[in-house]
This record gives structure tokens, C-alpha cells and sequence, in this order.
């Protein structure tokens, strides 16, 4: 991975959730994920792949998702999330 690519994937790192807070991603550094819902903590991890501003998903049961980040918003699935700062 060249340095540029590096750098986009970096800065998309850390937690992201929707308004009314029930859906939480975390985006590790190691390229894992950590999604949360509701009081269920890790209801569902794995990994993720950043190209670009685009973004995709593999659970550990094999499922895929994708999602795509826009001004500062991640749209994923039906679902608004924003950068917790």
C-alpha cells in the first residue's frame, strides 16, 4: 500500500454511529471491525478494505457489506453514521 492510500484509510479510523447512537462502528487500525447495537456489544466484527472513499465489509460469518464516505458521513447499508469525535 503506498503512502497516499495509507493515509486515506487512517483517517477514516475510529468509531462511527448514527444519530440516535444504537449503531456503532469501530474501524481499527489493523483493518478489523467492531460493530455494536443497541446494549449488544461485538454483535458483529471482521474486516474491512478502504479504496478511496469506499469501504467493504466481511464479517466473520462470510457476509459482505459495502458503504461509501461522503463529506464526512459514512453511508452504509440504508444506514447514516458520523465520525464520533
Amino acid at each position: 500500500m503506498n503512502n497516499a492510500n495509507k493515509t486515506e484509510q487512517t483517517s477514516y479510523i475510529g468509531m462511527w454511529v448514527t444519530k440516535d447512537g444504537y449503531i456503532r462502528h469501530e474501524l481499527l487500525p489493523n483493518g478489523r471491525y467492531d460493530e455494536a447495537r443497541g446494549k449488544r456489544q461485538s454483535a458483529y466484527q471482521g474486516f474491512y478494505a478502504i479504496h478511496g472513499d469506499h469501504i467493504d465489509y466481511v464479517d466473520d460469518t462470510g457476509f459482505t457489506a459495502d458503504g461509501d464516505f461522503q463529506g464526512g458521513v459514512l453511508y452504509h447499508a440504508g444506514m447514516i453514521l458520523y465520525r464520533e469525535e
